[in-house]
């Protein structure tokens, strides 16, 4: 049985048994024997290993995963259907019964015989009521159906008659050429149609002007109202939305589709062609990569039908009703282009939550309602509708570097062998690629001040002193450790990125720039993940810059954006519930007395004190327990004098470090997801507005304590791989997340949806 069990266990019950057997034969040298193996230091350790080995059987390793990145879902495309727009609303009409009587003055023969060339006269003192009658009884008839009439003859008036649509009809039935309508005085009693008929018969006395009785009103004669010829042309055409079909965002669909049942007009045809306005819009969604958006997103085809002769002379109706479907599926799908663009300019064509578990960027929402009936009342609709874009400097600095790229073509470039690792006082034969890189990339002044040395070099692979000099200044002006080793680094500097690279991360910095708010705060923080840099901004003063460490790829910092609050002194350093679970876990199955030893305080969620080793930690780390444990403040605390927060649920903020020396590599992704400023007095005093000897004062105190941050001061801890630098350069960064490569696959995606 024995032989079936552990080592360590058969060398335990060996042991106890030989003692059991010294006991029995002499018990006063069993004694002694007990005490030199059991009471000695080896025993105890042993006793000591075997608990850990029974703690760590008993409590199952647990961890709590990072936040992952997701298979991108682009927003869906809908196929809306035009048909509820085909018919037009029936008109409301006002039932003659609910006219009050006293609002209906009395019909004379007057009122009934239309002006031709004069104002309107006045009804004679005195009328019969014999004459009245017979026009009164033919108006009161007739009221509904003129009303319905009027509106039907408004509606679908053809195009080139809308513009006479105020001439009076002839005696004869034939249109009239030219003559116009004075002004018309008078009112017209609610419920009441006159009736514009020849007035050929009119009594020549009746055509002389009168002085009107003072009871009777006098009644207008209606001109049909004037009907734009855009109403007109789109009534003609309005039952060809039968037949059509509009695939679009589902937001789009809806606000394009609310805006023509509500405003039945075309905004882009005009005679059945695209008209100024259309062109404008049309030219604005073609320049839409000169604001990194991409073009094919946006392209409408031209209505290409065009009117048929008969062979007697007329219009083939075949050929008119292909010509209103062409202008109707014109206008509709411009509509909804230009809408797509808009929505795409304010918010992004990219959801960037759906991205990765590592985006916190709630998504905007746009009136596309308002947006249409914008573009419906513009008189520049292009600048209507690039104004959607983000209206920042930084936003508006990359639109001009895309411009000034795309016009330069792709650029030269030097390549280094990958896995290239140049020390001084090495040979290599990548060193005339270097020198050949710096002759490319490196400054005007650098090659000045090395001139002797680059005129020198023949093309040798000895990295001798001089070479190391300059390529410690090249590092330097770099902003790179100034250590003459030629690394990754190093070589990613020399190498440089190419045009084309350079503007893939432009358009994928103005897509991100997009999930931001439009106007960044004139006073912000602003925390740029892959330059590893933190800058207070505030206008008229110069920007305060600083290095940071963020966190590493394994527990890496979070893209969101937030405001300010408080400056903590002398801190304790709460601990995370995942590095308790991931980072902590292990050391307490090893030593259940660990956090008690190195000072760290464990407490119960109603702040009582409990020693480490009290607690069940695999309770905690399957969460069906809860504990508490923070770090005193101190010079090894790990949040150092202060930290600046700005309360999320990442549990992200700025703080101070007692690891100073990271901040001097060029690669600075070490930390859990917080970010280190190496300057956090300089940071604490600009976002408090005050002095460095303030935030001093306060820290020499000693004791924890916090001053709030007033004024509203936004934190954008973001991830940009090109964004303007405070040089007026446009600063071009390594993807240190792979987030790139992700945003890249989600706009293909967007694309190949879109275009299916």
């Amino acid at each position: 049985m024995i032989l079936k069990m552990r080592g360590r266990q058969a060398v335990m019950i060996c042991a106890v048994a030989s003692c059991a057997l010294v006991t029995q034969a002499a018990p006063a040298s069993a004694v002694s024997f007990f005490d030199r193996v059991f009471n000695t230091p080896a025993y105890r350790e042993h006793q000591r290993r075997e608990e850990k080995v029974r703690v760590r059987e008993a409590a199952p390793v647990v961890r709590v995963s990072s936040p992952r990145y997701y298979t991108y879902k682009p927003d869906n495309m809908t196929t809306v259907s035009l048909e509820d727009l085909a018919v037009a609303p029936e008109p409301e009409i006002v039932a003659p019964e609910a006219v009050a009587p006293e609002a209906v003055a009395p019909q004379t023969p007057e009122a009934a015989a239309p002006a031709v060339s004069e104002p309107l006269a006045a009804a004679p003192e005195t009328v019969t009521p014999e004459a009245a009658a017979p026009q009164a009884a033919q108006a009161d008839a007739a009221d509904d159906q003129a009303f319905v009439s009027m509106v039907d003859t408004a509606l679908h008036a053809a195009p080139d008659a809308a513009s006479d649509a105020s001439a009076a009809p002839q005696a004869d039935g034939a249109s009239s050429t030219g003559e116009t309508i004075p002004e018309i005085t008078g009112t017209l009693p609610a419920g009441e149609l006159a009736v514009s008929d020849a007035a050929a018969d009119t009594p020549a006395e009746l055509e002389q002007p009168a002085v009107s009785a003072p009871a009777v009103q006098a009644v207008v004669e209606p001109v049909a109202p004037v009907v734009p010829q855009a109403v007109a042309a789109f009534a003609d055409a309005r039952g060809e939305l039968a037949h059509i079909t509009l695939r679009a965002l589902p937001e789009v669909g809806k606000a394009v589709k609310a805006h023509y049942a509500e405003e039945p007009a075309f905004l882009w045809v005009s005679d059945d062609a695209p008209n100024a306005r259309a062109k404008a819009v049309m030219a604005a969604l073609a320049s839409a990569g000169d604001v990194g958006l991409d073009p094919s997103d946006y392209a409408v085809a031209l209505p290409g039908a065009v009117l048929v002769a008969s062979a007697n002379g007329g219009v083939d109706l075949t050929a008119a009703q292909a010509r209103h479907k062409a202008s109707m599926r014109f206008e509709m799908e411009l509509s909804a282009k230009a809408l797509t663009y808009m929505l795409d300019a304010r918010r992004g064509r990219v959801d960037a939550d759906r991205l990765s578990g590592y985006h916190d960027l709630p998504r905007k929402t746009v009136d596309l309602d308002a947006a249409i009936t914008e573009l419906a009342g513009a008189d520049d609709v292009a600048a209507a509708m690039v104004a959607y874009n983000p209206d920042n400097a930084e936003f508006k600095a990359m639109a001009r570097e895309l411009a000034r790229l795309r016009d330069a073509g792709d650029s030269t470039r030097v390549t280094i062998a990958d896995g290239t690792l140049l020390k001084p006082g090495r040979a290599d034969p990548e060193l005339a690629n270097v020198i050949a890189a710096i002759h490319l990339r490196g400054s005007h002044t650098l090659k000045q001040a090395h001139a002797a040395t680059l005129a020198g070099y023949v093309g040798t692979d000895e990295y001798t002193p001089e070479l190391v000099a300059l390529v410690k200044d090249f590092q330097k002006e770099n902003n790179l450790s100034a250590d003459g080793v030629v690394g990754s680094n190093t070589i990613r500097a020399l190498v440089g990125v190419s045009n084309d690279d350079k503007i893939e991360k432009l358009v994928l910095a103005m897509e991100r720039v997009r999930w931001l708010p439009r106007q960044l705060g004139d006073r912000r923080v602003f925390i740029n993940q892959p330059a590893f840099t933190a800058t207070y901004l505030q206008s008229g003063r110069d920007p305060l810059t600083m290095r940071v460490v963020v966190g590493k790829k394994s527990n890496q910092t979070n893209f969101f954006y937030d405001t300010i609050e408080t400056v903590e002194y002398n801190p304790y350093w709460g601990v995370p519930y995942s590095i308790i679970v991931n980072e902590m876990m292990p050391k307490l199955r090893e030593d259940p007395g660990y956090l008690d030893r190195i000072g760290y305080e464990v407490t119960t969620p109603s702040g009582r004190q409990v020693s480490s080793a009290a607690v069940d930690w695999h309770s905690v780390a399957t969460k069906q327990s809860s504990i508490n444990v923070r770090q005193r403040p101190g010079s090894s605390n790990a949040l150092g004098e202060l930290k600046i927060l700005f309360p999320n649920k990442h549990h992200i903020y700025m703080h101070d470090t007692p690891a100073k020396a990271l901040f001097k590599r060029d690669m600075r992704a070490f930390s859990h997801g917080c970010v280190r400023l190496a300057d956090p007095r300089g940071m604490a005093a600009a976002v408090l507005g005050k002095t460095t000897d303030y935030v001093a004062s306060r820290i020499a105190q000693g004791r924890n304590d916090s001053d709030d941050v007033g004024g509203n001061i936004p934190v954008y801890v973001a991830y940009f791989t090109a964004w303007p630098q405070a040089d007026g350069e446009m600063g071009y960064f390594a993807d240190i997340y792979d987030r790139d490569a992700h945003l890249r696959r989600a706009i293909e995606s967007t694309r190949n949806a879109r275009g299916a």
